[in-house]
This record gives C-alpha cells, structure tokens and sequence, in this order.
C-alpha cells in the first residue's frame, strides 16, 4: 500500500471499525501496528508486561487518536489465562508479542493467547506475525540456484540446530503450533511473515532489530555476517500488511511480507555509497556459501500490497537514529 493510499484509507476512517487487541503493543512491529490501527479508525486494546511503565509505553501515549481510542492492560505470555478478559473484549486479535528465543516460552506464549482467543465466541479473526525464518533456513541441497521460496516453503529444523539459530527454531515451531490449535479448535488465524523488519523506531528505546542496524552504522560486521543473504522490509509496510490480511476476507493461511532480497555485501555497498559519512563496513564475510534464493510476494500483492524499497527504508531508519541521538548527523 502507498503512502497516498494509507493517508487516503486514514482520512476515510471517519468511525471506530471495533476493537481489536495488539499482544505486546509496545514492542518495535506493535508500535507501528497500534499506531496504524488507531489511524485506521480501531478501538486498539493493547497488552504489555506493565501499563505504568512510562519508559516503555509512553510512545504509544503520543499516537494520534491514543487518547481517545487506545487502552492498555497487564498481561503476561507465560500465564494461563493472562489474556482472557483483553481478548473477550475485542472482534479481532493481532498477535505481535513475543518472549524470545526460549523455545518453550514462545510455543507456550502463543497458545496461551490462542486459548484465551478459543473463549471468544465472537472473534473474527486471529492475526499472527511469524517470520520469514521460518521459511528460508535449510542446507544447500534443498535452496536449489535463484529458488523463489513461498508460503509452502519451511526451514529445516536440524539445519537451524546445526548452527545454533534458535529464533528461526523458535517461530518455527510456535507457528506450527498455532496452526494446529487453529485447525482444531476452528480458529480464523492468518500469519504474516515479515522479513527483517527496518524503519524508524516509535520508542526512544531501540529494539534488537534496530540495534542491529544501527551497529552496521556503526562500523559493527558480526550480526549481519551471520544473516548472510537476507529479505528486507519497512516497518510501515508490515503494520500495513497485518491490517490488510484481517480486513481482507479471503485472506487465508501465511504471507510472506518482503520488499527486497539482499546478500549482506549488495547492502553495505549500498549503505556505504549513501551514507558515505558513517564508517559502515565496506564488505562482510559470507559464512552460507554462495546463496541465490528470492521470496515470492505474489500472494500478498494479489490482495494490494506494494513495497516501499530499501533506499527508503534504510533513509527512514537512519532519520529515526538521528531524532533519538543514536547517530550524528
């Protein structure tokens, strides 16, 4: 979606379209998410860890329409039942939350909002936000030359094990779960499959994602080595696509949201050559061998979706670093 289009959806959201609960709303893709949302004309309920923490939600204080259209309650991933009265509330779940790495609490965490979403006789649709992780990670034999891996493709499990990426093991396994929770109990669940996620931070305080940008930055080689090639995406694109998939009624099933795919040397070239002030690695190692994989995006295009590229997403970011006093301009 453009942003002439998103500006136009805004100004046509003249009345509340119902309340909807973001799980983790103060994270970095949530933010961005509530902050759409609220634009959009939804009643947002939002779940965090602790609502009087200032520190981590007060930027979602600051978004247009919070004061009159946002709420925010406690609510924990790891215990039963911590979700039951927010998702009670609402005809619609966007479930962005997160507890890391820790593959117990991320299978735990999302069948714990799943349950509470179980209870609601009235909910429309359950909105999950995965991972292209879960889709991109296997051993050379099974990424054959310039592959363009979809919505059928996941990674391999042993292959992840092998280099020790528990995240991907993480989302992974936490997606599959939620798809059989969903297929068993009769749940409307569609995932979003963002890419690595860039663009300005809501939050005065950066999350893992934008610290990893920001160390590239910064002169810092290790994180990017070892996401080697890789697809990138807007953070404005992926609030976008998680609205566009619960309003669109035949949405069905996983999405892959990307915008570009790069080797980590084709981004710091680029990088290097627009923002030729900072001191950001001039090349990286590639620790995967030769890869040539892209992502299909046909799927989500067929519902409207359209990208905004990496120049802008990188310029958008570095914008923000400055704003907060993590770069110099």
């Amino acid at each position: 979606m453009s942003k002439e289009a998103k500006l136009q959806h805004w100004r046509m959201a003249n009345t509340t379209k119902g309340k909807v609960c973001v799980t983790g709303a103060s994270g970095f893709v949530a933010s961005w998410l509530v902050k759409r949302l609220l634009e959009y004309g939804y009643h947002v309920l939002g779940t965090v860890r602790d609502p009087g923490n200032h520190k981590k939600v007060g930027h979602l204080w600051n978004l247009a329409g919070a004061k009159e259209r946002l709420e925010l309650v406690r609510a924990d991933l790891l215990e039963e039942g911590s979700f039951d009265d927010a998702v009670m509330a609402c005809e619609g779940v966007f479930h962005t939350a997160s507890p890391g790495t820790v593959l117990d609490s991320a299978i735990n965490g999302t069948l714990n909002v799943l349950r509470s979403c179980k209870k609601n006789p009235s909910l429309k649709r359950v909105v999950l936000t995965s991972s292209s992780s879960t889709v991109r990670l296997k051993d050379e034999a099974d990424l054959p030359p310039n592959v363009s891996l979809d919505e059928t493709s996941w990674s391999s499990l042993e292959f992840c094990e092998s280099l020790q990426i528990w995240y991907a093991i993480a989302k992974t396994l936490a997606e599959k779960a939620a798809w059989e929770f969903a297929k068993e109990n009769g749940i409307d669940l569609v995932a979003v499959l963002p890419t690595f996620v860039v663009g300005p931070n809501l939050s005065p305080e950066l999350s893992p994602t934008a610290t990893d940008v920001l160390g590239l930055f910064q002169g810092e080689t290790g994180k990017f080595t070892m996401y080697g090639r890789m697809g990138y995406v807007h953070i404005d694109d992926v609030a976008s696509c998680h609205i566009l998939v619960y309003e669109t009624a035949r949405a069905t099933g996983r999405y892959i949201c990307n915008s570009a795919v790069l080797d980590n040397n084709e981004l710091v070239t680029l990088l290097a050559r627009r923002f030729p002030s900072y001191p950001i690695p001039k090349s990286l190692p590639c620790v995967y061998g030769d890869q040539t994989y892209d992502f299909s995006t046909a799927k989500v295009r067929e519902l409207g979706m359209k990208f905004i590229d990496v120049k802008e997403m990188f310029d958008d970011a570095v914008e923000s670093f400055r704003s907060h006093g993590y770069l110099l301009n």
